[in-house]
């Protein structure tokens, strides 16, 4: 995956909330300078947005002082699928009728074995 890619206006359209990467470390309680490690290790993704070109994360990815749980995971099997890191956004927060709901929605609700199971079949 590339790491600081910039998103489009669809993906921009999809997710409904961005965190500066200051904002990820305070929610995280981590020092800024530990949350480019952890989008280059593929915990997170980050996307360059606005006129600024601001790196932010979706806001979803993080609850309750952590990245959610099996985020990292998905993404792994993701990126081992192929997709760049605006095709994963644009999986995680499409609508699945069979979820229901959006991938980051069921990560978000401790269903990630669910959304596991589905990325892993998209490399079928």
């Amino acid at each position: 995956m590339t790491v600081f890619s910039s998103v489009d206006a669809h993906i921009d359209a999809l997710v409904p909330s961005w965190l500066t990467l200051p904002d990820v470390a305070e929610r995280l309680g981590l020092d800024i300078t530990r949350i480019r490690p952890l989008i280059k290790e593929g915990q997170l993704i980050a996307v360059r947005r606005g006129e600024n070109r601001v790196l932010m994360v979706p806001s979803d990815f993080i609850g309750d002082g952590k990245i959610i749980k099996g985020l990292s995971g998905t993404l792994t099997v993701l990126k081992d699928d192929g997709f760049s890191d605006e095709e994963a956004l644009e999986w995680l927060f499409t609508v699945d009728d069979t979820l229901p709901g959006t991938p980051a929605q069921a990560l978000r609700e401790n269903r990630g074995t669910e959304v596991k199971r589905r990325a892993q079949a998209l490399a079928v």
